[in-house]
């Protein structure tokens, strides 16, 4: 952290009664209340992955919004005897929950993800956002349509179409994979986005970015994307995670002009 910019830390702060419903809080100093709340949501394929992984990328991101609160949350990992969803979203909602009764006022959440984090970020905010309290998404790699032909091609997917999401909680008889993709929740009052994908994605492939913006753009919502030169980690290295955070910044200076007129 430079000098002039002050944060108080907790470390592991329990959110929920699951062992793994854990975050890191970072509340500035010396600010007035009712700033915007960052919530940093890692990768891992829904299964894997630490807060821990995204530390160094929270901190930078501190430098460039120093008066905003970050909460680098860890959750309940899926297995084969544990479904993804509805736990990882409930458990975005319970950090929300914690964080209102902490903070002690009203928020306005920014949703920033990588990959099962980024799909985690859009699938809540498009889906489970009733109270309109989700103010902009973040969406770094993350699979926007799980039904698309070329992200069938992931490794993993078998794990998707078995593991993802619980059956049970599906309704209208929707595929388990529509129901389970950000883009179908698209409508015209979702959340301003923010995406970025990698030319070189064999994970998420670029294909996925073509089919987010067209559909935020048939609801005409706020977005942007940008594709990096790399892989599915390539967004971490240099120059790409300079280029992310700048455009981060670009991006809810615009959202917040707008709110204010």
């Amino acid at each position: 952290m430079k000098n002039n910019i002050s944060f108080d830390f907790q470390n592991d702060i329990s959110y929920g009664q699951h062992a793994e419903e854990k975050l890191d809080l970072y509340i500035p100093k010396n600010v007035k209340q009712n700033q915007e709340v960052f919530i940093i949501i890692h990768g891992g394929g829904w299964r894997a992955g630490n807060k821990s992984d995204l530390t160094f990328f929270t901190r930078n991101l501190m430098e460039k919004f120093p008066n905003s609160v970050f909460a680098n949350i860890e959750y309940r990992l899926a297995s084969k005897d544990r479904f993804a969803i509805p736990n990882q979203t409930e458990d975005i909602h319970n950090a929300m929950e914690f964080l209102e009764k902490e903070l002690k006022y009203k928020s306005q959440f920014i949703l920033l993800g990588n990959s099962a984090g980024g799909h985690l970020s859009m699938l809540y905010a498009y889906q489970f956002n009733k109270n309109k309290t989700i103010k902009a998404v973040v969406n770094i790699v993350g699979p926007a349509d799980l039904s698309d032909k070329s992200f069938k091609t992931y490794t993993d997917y078998s794990f998707v179409e078995n593991h993802l999401i619980d059956p049970k909680i599906i309704n209208n008889h929707l595929p388990k994979e529509k129901f389970v993709s950000p883009i179908y929740w698209i409508n015209e009052t979702s959340s301003p986005t923010l995406s970025f994908y990698g030319t070189q994605d064999h994970v998420v492939p670029i294909s996925q970015m073509k089919i987010l913006d067209s559909t935020l753009n048939q609801y005409k919502v706020n977005h942007q994307s940008y594709e990096f030169n790399g892989d599915h980690m390539g967004w971490m290295r240099e120059p790409n995670d300079q280029f992310l955070i700048q455009k981060i910044v670009d991006f809810m200076k615009e959202v917040n002009n707008k709110k204010a007129h």
